[in-house]
């Protein structure tokens, strides 16, 4: 993630949603490979489910910490 221009209030907690958006992006990374390797529906259904949360807790972050800059 880039440094902004102006520090934020928070810096503490724009360094862990900086991190959380990392992780979870890296984790849904790992999670379509694995959807990719499914053999079973149910299976897929279950990493996709995991995969849009993730996202959901990307766009939350990611609206936080535009609020925070």
């Amino acid at each position: 993630m880039s440094n902004s221009v102006v520090p934020a209030n928070e810096p503490i907690v724009e360094s862990v949603l900086e991190w959380t958006i990392a992780r979870d992006a890296e984790d849904i990374g790992i999670l379509m490979h694995w959807i990719s390797k499914a053999n079973k529906k149910r299976e897929r259904e279950t990493l996709i489910e995991r995969t849009r949360e993730l996202l959901a807790e990307i766009e939350h972050a990611a609206r936080r910490l535009d609020d925070l800059r």
